[in-house]
Parts: C-alpha cells; structure tokens; sequence
C-alpha cells in the first residue's frame, strides 16, 4: 500500500503513467469505445467497474498536462445530426479546472472517426464500463516539474 494515491489506480495503471513520457497520450474510454481493437498497439488496462469520471479525476492528481499544445485533453465530438447530450463534459470541465490551470481552454474536439485514428496511436487505452455517449477523453502527458 501507497500513501497519497487513489485507491481507483491499479498497480498496473499506475505503471503505465509511470512509464509514458512527455507528449505521449492516453485515452479513458467508455464501455462502447472498441478499446482492445483500437489499442492492439498500445497497453489496454481494464476498469470496466469504473466510470470515466472517477478514472480522470484520480489520474489528474499524478499526471500533468502538456503545456506545450493548445488542447493536451481532446473529446470525441458529436456526429452532426445525432441528438446526443453530453452533460458528462461538464463534469470533465469541472475535473480539469481543478487540475490544470487553462481549465476548459485546454479542451478540444477531434471529429469522431478522427478521434479514433488518434487512438490507434496512444500509448495506453483504458477501457471503463461508462455507460454516457460520446464520454471518450484523450489526454496529452506534460513534464513533471521540480515544483511539483
């Protein structure tokens, strides 16, 4: 046992945060991501207890965003003409304006099938069993700082 760290992080996430470096990234996925098939590249860690929320909120407490990108925190945007709500953004934007001083403005958008090529290039897919649509989140590691 750890003190310090969410008790949500699992020895083998918390070593896949360890391991990724500077501009590498990560997608916490929702329960319809097609995460073993689109990470086939990357480590895939399974959380599918968990909802997306939880999971972000616990690895933000470790895990810096880059600060040399616009937007180091990407979500899948919306299809045009699917009348999908997404009130699971602004959790999102709550969790981040408590960890990363841009708050929402280090957010974007990639188009969804976009999105998805982007994912084939992470380092690591954490699939969740999050139940919202369009609740799929990238984010972008910074540098560990001496002050942090």
């Amino acid at each position: 046992m750890l003190k310090g760290i969410p008790k949500i992080l699992s020895p083998e996430l918390l070593k896949v945060l360890c391991e990724m470096g500077h501009s590498d990234r990560i997608v916490i996925a929702d329960g319809n991501f097609p995460a073993e098939s689109i990470g086939k590249n990357a480590i895939v860690v399974r959380m599918d207890g968990h909802g997306t929320c939880e999971v972000l909120e616990a690895i933000l407490q470790l895990f810096p965003l880059d600060t040399y990108v616009e937007h180091p925190v990407q979500l899948m945007e919306v299809m045009k003409g699917d009348p999908v709500e997404t009130p699971i953004w602004e959790e999102y934007k709550q969790i981040i304006d408590k960890a990363d001083e841009r708050g929402a403005e280090a957010i974007g958008q990639i188009e969804r099938f976009a999105f998805y090529e982007e994912a084939c290039k992470v380092y690591a897919v954490i699939a969740t069993g999050e139940s919202a649509l369009y609740a799929n989140i990238m984010l972008q590691k910074g540098v560990v700082s001496e002050d942090a």
